[in-house]
């Protein structure tokens, strides 16, 4: 099977948040919206639909926590 190039992003671009009146967390990265109920599942389904896209993350960050932001 032949290897596929994928555009490198910094994984500073994956925005995720707390979902509001919902249990879980959300992730926003280049118009992928994806939803899980653990940051961890969240990062991994976020890195699942880029790579439908072809993108792939430049490192891997060391703890996920520094991902989450209040708002978008």
């Amino acid at each position: 099977m032949a290897q596929v190039n994928l555009k490198k992003i910094p994984v500073k671009k994956i925005r995720i948040f707390k979902i509001s009146n919902r249990k879980g967390y959300a992730a926003i990265c280049l118009n992928n919206l994806t939803e899980g109920t653990t940051l961890y599942q969240v990062y991994e389904r976020m890195l699942k639909a880029l790579k439908r896209k072809k993108i792939g993350i430049v490192n891997k960050p060391t703890d996920l926590k520094k991902l989450v932001v209040s708002s978008i």
